[in-house]
């Protein structure tokens, strides 16, 4: 009997879905001859995936010259760009609207970030 209500349990456990709740993600939405953007890629882009800043928010791109994906339908872009958003479980967390050089890109994002819980360790 301990047995079958082990393996019921398993298999409950593989068909409900999890409760935990996803990870903060930076949505950077973004267009072709930015300017701002290849700012952002110079300075950013190349170290970004190796800062804790991207363990906390994943860095995900968006093109505004194509549509939206399903998941960022209640999320306004904005008119400029770069406008990075940070989502956490659907909703805006926060924004930074244009790139305002590393430092301040960083600084702005912590800031964000803490309001996630998900603050990293940054000095």
């Amino acid at each position: 009997m301990k047995r079958i209500l082990a393996q019921l349990a398993v298999t409950v456990g593989l068909v409900l879905p999890a409760t935990e709740s996803r990870a903060a993600e930076l949505i950077m939405f973004e267009r072709p001859g930015c300017v701002w953007c290849a700012r952002f890629d110079a300075e950013i882009a190349p170290i970004y995936a190796r800062t804790e800043e991207s363990q906390a928010a994943p860095l995900r791109r968006v093109d505004l010259n194509s549509p939206l994906p399903a998941d960022l339908a209640g999320i306004d872009p904005g008119v400029f760009t770069p406008t990075f958003v940070v989502v956490k479980e659907g909703r805006e967390i926060g924004r930074i609207r244009g790139y305002p050089g590393d430092t301040f890109f960083f600084g702005l994002l912590d800031r964000i970030l803490s309001d996630t819980g998900s603050k990293p360790g940054r000095t």
